[in-house]
């Protein structure tokens, strides 16, 4: 909002204009102005902007709490699924459970358990497309902690694709739109039940069900990106599922009537169905696939179909600019540049200390080294007819008659 009006043209019966950034309102001056506010109006506005301020920073310690949990349960998982197999098991990518009995799966799933929990919390205090994209951190750990404990190389080329990943996500949470106030139970089951966000919806499940039941019986072994392709579209009902319950929570402990709304209880229902969706299929893919490729691959499609689902549900395109918007944009085409890194140069020997011995251009092969031709002396010469005139046992004597 602009006034363009200096102090001696605010006068009574003056006019005086209002932009905003869709329309402009003239207004006109009936009384007495007074050029200071009321000491209650600054106070108060002061205290929203520090609590606004305040829950965004816990829901940013949040995030940052539940990637660490979370790229570290990668590695404990992991490590279980390695003992499961030294054992001769049933593998889980065959459809065995032997990993619910192994003590170190067990430690993983609890912490990514706990790793969730800070990342609810987070989704209560902070926008979706905040916290979504600072889900790189855990790519980082993750390729950290397995090439320390589980013996799996990461390249040169690798860790800059995290770096990659990283400052994407950097460009995306600058850019980031603001979501449109939804702070009560009732508002988010009117949200839900928009028309584009049920067709949206729709399609995913839809989709979803024919990777589950049709290109992963054949493709999942061979391609990694069915397994975490089912992941990430489930990944868009949970997140959903986990911001309705938050607000669910906050409207309780301010005294709301959250009891008798049914949508508790089906985002709870939800919530169960995929989370348990998700472990089963994020199983599969650490099962076959290195750690450091599965969790940044998963990490772009569940934020593409997060951040869409986000968008949807809570239109908050319309109030981007559009600086925000290509900002947006160019942090995840980042994103999905450093995973492309990532993935691409994955089998590429290149370390820090081969940099060095690397030349631009190829070493040509060694030449041929030349014919000589050389003048044997007499004794070789002997040596030679000796062993070309000794027969050999296979051939027989000759007998020559000379007639006089």
């Amino acid at each position: 909002m602009e006034l363009p009006a200096s102090n001696a043209s605010c006068g009574n019966g003056s006019l005086i204009s209002l932009y905003c950034s869709s329309r402009q309102v003239l207004c006109q001056v009936v009384g007495d102005l007074s050029p200071e506010m009321p000491s209650n109006v600054t106070s108060h506005s002061w205290q929203e902007r520090f609590r606004q301020n305040y829950s965004f920073y816990i829901g940013l310690g949040l995030a940052f709490l539940s990637s660490f949990l979370i790229g570290s349960s990668v590695i404990l998982k992991k490590k279980g699924l390695l003992r499961l197999v030294a054992s001769g098991a049933t593998r889980a990518v065959d459809g065995g459970y032997g990993y619910l009995k192994d003590a170190m799966w067990w430690a993983g799933f609890l912490t990514m358990a706990a790793g969730e929990v800070a990342n609810f919390g987070a989704y209560a205090f902070a926008p979706a497309t905040v916290i979504t994209p600072l889900g790189a951190l855990s790519i980082l750990i993750s390729a950290i902690l397995s090439s320390y404990f589980l013996r799996e190389s990461l390249s040169l080329l690798g860790k800059l694709g995290c770096v990659i990943c990283v400052a994407g996500s950097t460009v995306m949470v600058i850019h980031a739109p603001e979501e449109e106030k939804v702070t009560t139970v009732t508002e988010m089951a009117a949200k839900m039940k928009d028309t584009g966000y049920i067709v949206f919806a729709v399609l995913l499940l839809v989709f979803c069900l024919i990777l589950i039941f049709v290109i992963a019986p054949r493709y999942g072994q061979r391609n990694i990106l069915v397994y975490i392709l089912i992941c990430s579209v489930i990944g868009a009902f949970s997140v959903s599922a986990v911001k309705g319950l938050g607000i669910t929570i906050k409207n309780f402990f301010q005294g709301m009537p959250v009891v008798r709304h049914p949508l508790p209880y089906i985002l709870s229902l939800i919530l169960a169905l995929s989370l348990s969706t998700q472990v089963n299929f994020l199983n599969r893919a650490l099962d076959i696939f290195n750690t450091s490729l599965v969790f940044p691959i998963y990490y772009v499609f569940f934020t593409t179909v997060v951040v869409a689902s986000s968008v949807i549900l809570f239109k908050e395109w319309y109030s981007m600019s559009a600086v925000d918007i290509v900002g947006t944009l160019s942090g995840f085409i980042t994103i999905i540049l450093g995973v492309f890194m990532l993935h691409a140069f994955k089998d590429l020997d290149i370390s820090q200390t081969s940099l060095p011995h690397m030349h631009k251009n190829p070493t040509p092969p060694p030449a041929p080294e030349p014919t000589v031709i050389r003048l044997e002396d007499k004794n070789v010469l002997v040596d030679n007819i000796e062993l070309a005139s000794t027969p050999s046992p296979e051939e027989k004597p000759k007998v020559f008659i000379i007639h006089s």
